[in-house]
C-alpha cells in the first residue's frame, strides 16, 4: 500500500535526514494518501502511503509503538489477520480499525526474527528496534512487493524502487555486467538467477523468502521459507479433496477483497482467471458489489493465423465465464494505439531494468490504466495458478503410471484424455516415447546468442548458468514435476512478477493480488498426491472438478483449445513497422553495444524481418531477439 524508504547510519557520517528528504522526494511523482517521516541522529524512515484496505485509512507510517520501542514502516496487506487476532487475543472491538502494521509489529515482539514465517500476504517492512538498536526487515515468500538497498561504509539506505537510491551522492549508475549477461544469456523468460543482484552495480535487492537484519557491525540476509516441504495430503475420497480445496480456494480469494475502493480482475477464456473470478463474484455478491473484469482482445481486421487447437480471441470463453457466473460488470480492451513497440520507453521508466516479456506488455499496462479510472483498489489475478491450483500433466502423469508397471490404469488413463483431447492415441504416444527417450528427437535448435563473445567471455556466464542452473540454457530435459519443483526452490522464477506487479501498483495506486499464489494454497497444492491433478483422462484435473457449478463446462472441461494473447502484437506494429527497422539498424552501427550485444546475429534477423511485418512473427526467435536487443539498447542510452 506504500513505498517505503529509510537509511541507517550507525557512525553518523552523514546527515540521515537530508540524505531521506532526498529518497522522500523522488517519490513524489507516485500518487499518494499521505507521506509522513521518522528520524533520529542515525536512523531516518519515510512512508509514501497509497490506502487500499479499510484499516489503512488514516494509518500513520512510519508508527512508533513508544511501550515496545518499535518503530515500523511497511508496504503489506496481511491476510491471515483472524488467526493473528487469535493468537494475539486482539479483543474484538480492535480487529476492524486494527493496521497491518500493528499485527506485524505484534508478530516481531512475540517471535522475533521468526515473525516473517507467520505472516500470509503481499508484504514488505522494516522495523527499527530501538532497545537493541537494530534494522529488521523481510519480503513476503514470493516477492509480491520489491525492496531494494545500497549500502556504502557504515551507511545503509533502502527504497521500494530504484531510482530514489540513484539520487543519492555515493551511489551511481554504473551498469552491473554479470546482471546484464545473465540477462542477454538466458533464452527463457527468466531475466537472471542472482537473486540479490539488480541491473545496476551500487543497488543490490531483498530477495522473495528473505528477511534482513542490520546491525552495527554486519547485515544478515537469510531465507526463510523454503517450498515444497512437508508430508502429502491423504483423504478418503476426491469430494474430500475437492470440498477442502473450494474452501481454502474461497479463502484465499475472500482474504483478497479487502478495500474500500472498486474490485477488478483479470479474466481470460481460461481456468486460473475464470476460478478466481467465480469465487470473486460470489462473495461480492454477499455485499451488493459488483466485480469488474478486464480482458484483452485483438484489435479489428486481425486475422487468426494460429494453430486449430489455439484460439487468439478468447471472447466466447471469457463471456460464456461472465454470463454464467453473473455479478460481473465485463471490459473487452484491444488498446488500438498500442503495441510491444510502442510502450518500451514507459515500461523501462516504471520498471528500472531492461524486461522480456514484451508481448504481453501494452496490454498489461493497459488494463492497469483502465483499472486506475474505473476506481478499483484490488485488482485480482491468477498468475501462478499454472503451477499451484491448475497444475497437472496428463502425458508425465501417464509416463509415471508406465514406469511404475501400472499398465491397465495407464492404458484406460491414455483412451480417456485421447477422446477428452480429440487426438489418437498413436499421436500420444509419439509424443510420450519422444518424452522418455530425447536422444531420439532432432538435437534442438538453439536460439543465437544474443550476447556478445566478449561480454560472455569476461563474465563467464555460461559456466555460471551451466553449473548452477543448466534448464535455463533453452535445452531443458527435466520433467513436468522436476520443473514444478525448481519452480519453488528457485526464487529468481518468481523476480519478475513480483517487480512489475510491485511498480504498476505503485504507479497507479492499486494492488495486483493473487488468490493462487496465497502461501496457504500453494502449500496445500504442494502436498496433494499426483493423482488428484491428474485423473480420469483430465488434466489439471483438480480445478476443473472443484469448480464443477462454479465455471461453465464449455470453460471448465475444454481441452481441446488454449488461448494465445498477444498473436496479433506484430499486426498492430504495421503502422510503426519502418520505426521499428531503422532503429533497429540504427542501433547496430551504434558504439554503446559494442562488446556487449552480438551485432552479427542482430544484423542477419533485422535481414531476415524487415521487408514486411508478418503476424507470425511475434513468436520467431528472430523479433524476439530483436526486441529484447532493442528494450537493452534503450535501457542503457537513458539509464546508464
Amino acid at each position: 500500500m506504500s513505498a517505503i524508504a529509510g537509511i541507517v547510519d550507525f557512525n553518523r557520517t552523514i546527515n540521515v535526514s537530508e540524505q531521506g528528504t532526498c529518497i522522500m522526494r523522488a517519490l513524489e511523482q507516485y500518487p499518494s494518501d499521505d507521506v509522513q517521516i521518522w528520524n533520529d541522529e542515525s536512523i531516518f524512515l519515510g512512508c509514501h502511503a497509497q490506502w487500499i484496505t479499510p484499516e489503512s485509512m488514516n494509518e500513520r507510517l512510519p508508527y512508533m509503538d513508544k511501550e515496545r520501542q518499535l518503530v515500523i514502516t511497511a508496504d503489506a496487506i496481511i491476510d491471515n489477520r483472524h488467526e493473528l487476532f487469535a493468537l494475539f487475543q486482539v479483543h474484538n472491538e480492535h480487529r476492524k480499525t486494527m493496521t497491518d502494521s500493528e499485527l506485524i509489529l505484534l508478530a516481531y515482539e512475540r517471535w522475533g526474527e521468526q515473525a516473517p514465517n507467520y505472516l500470509v500476504g503481499d508484504f514488505v517492512f522494516m522495523i527499527w528496534d530501538v532497545k537493541k538498536r537494530i534494522l529488521f526487515g523481510a519480503r513476503d515468500f514470493s516477492g509480491s512487493r520489491t525492496l531494494y538497498f545500497s549500502r556504502k561504509g557504515t551507511c545503509i539506505s533502502f527504497c521500494t524502487i530504484i531510482h530514489p537510491l540513484l539520487k543519492l551522492s555515493h551511489n551511481h549508475k554504473t551498469l552491473n555486467e554479470q546482471w546484464l549477461a545473465e540477462f542477454l544469456a538466458i533464452p527463457t523468460m527468466a531475466d537472471v538467477t542472482d537473486i540479490h543482484s539488480t541491473v545496476f552495480q551500487d543497488i543490490e535487492q531483498l530477495p522473495p523468502s528473505h528477511r534482513i537484519t542490520i546491525s552495527e557491525s554486519r547485515i544478515s540476509l537469510v531465507r526463510y521459507s523454503t517450498l515444497p516441504s512437508g508430508e502429502k495430503l491423504r483423504l478418503k475420497s476426491n469430494g474430500e479433496y475437492e470440498e477442502a480445496f473450494r474452501e481454502l480456494f474461497r479463502r484465499a480469494v475472500s482474504d483478497r477483497l479487502r478495500t474500500h475502493r472498486e474490485i477488478g480482475a483479470h479474466l481470460s477464456g481460461g481456468l486460473d482467471s475464470g476460478a478466481v473470478v467465480s469465487f470473486a463474484a460470489r462473495e461480492l455478491r454477499k455485499e451488493n458489489k459488483p466485480l469488474h473484469t478486464f480482458s484483452y482482445v485483438p484489435i479489428d481486421g486481425f486475422v487468426d493465423w494460429t494453430s486449430r487447437n489455439r484460439v487468439a480471441d478468447e471472447r466466447p470463453y471469457i463471456q460464456s465465464t461472465v454470463q454464467y457466473v453473473g455479478n460481473i460488470t465485463d471490459h473487452y480492451l484491444s488498446f488500438e494505439d498500442k503495441n510491444p513497440f510502442t510502450d518500451i520507453d514507459d515500461w523501462l521508466e516504471t520498471l528500472e531494468m531492461p524486461y522480456k516479456f514484451f508481448i504481453n506488455s501494452y496490454w498489461l499496462k493497459g488494463m492497469y490504466e483502465k483499472a486506475q479510472e474505473q476506481g478499483i483498489g484490488v485488482l485480482l489475478s491468477g498468475q501462478r495458478g499454472n503451477t499451484t491450483v491448475s497444475w497437472g500433466s496428463a502425458l508425465e502423469y501417464q509416463l509415471s503410471l508406465f514406469g511404475k508397471l501400472k499398465w491397465i490404469r495407464f492404458y484406460q488413463e491414455l483412451c480417456q484424455y485421447s477422446r477428452n483431447k480429440g487426438v489418437k492415441k498413436s499421436r500420444l504416444i509419439k509424443r510420450m516415447i519422444k518424452k522418455t527417450f530425447p536422444f531420439l528427437k532432432p538435437s534442438p535448435v538453439l536460439d543465437p546468442r544474443l550476447i556478445h563473445d566478449e561480454l560472455a567471455g569476461r563474465t563467464q556466464v555460461f559456466e555460471r548458468l551451466q553449473e548452477h542452473h543448466s534448464d535455463n540454457l533453452g535445452n531443458s530435459s527435466l520433467s513436468h514435476y522436476e520443473h514444478r519443483n525448481k519452480h519453488f526452490e528457485q526464487l529468481f522464477y518468481w523476480n519478475i512478477t513480483g517487480t512489475f506487479g510491485s511498480k504498476l501498483s505503485l504507479r497507479h495506486s492499486l494492488w495486483d493480488r493473487d488468490p493462487t499464489n496465497d502461501l496457504r494454497v500453494v502449500k496445500f497444492c504442494l502436498s496433494l498426491p499426483g493423482e488428484q491433478f491428474v485423473q480420469q483422462g483430465l488434466d489439471r484435473a483438480l480445478i476443473r472438478r472443484a469448480t464443477k457449478d462454479y465455471l461453465p463446462d464449455k470453460v471448465r472441461l475444454n481441452q481441446r483449445f488454449r488461448g494465445i494473447q498477444g498473436a496479433d502484437g506484430v499486426y498492430r506494429m504495421s503502422a510503426s513497422w519502418k520505426s521499428f527497422i531503422q532503429e533497429l539498424q540504427i542501433m547496430s552501427k551504434d558504439s554503446i553495444i559494442n562488446g556487449l550485444l552480438n551485432t552479427h546475429v542482430i544484423t542477419a534477423a533485422i535481414e531476415k524481418i524487415k521487408d514486411e511485418p508478418r503476424p507470425e512473427y511475434i513468436f520467431d526467435v528472430e523479433f524476439k531477439l530483436l526486441m529484447r536487443s532493442l528494450i537493452v539498447y534503450r535501457f542503457i542510452k537513458k539509464w546508464v
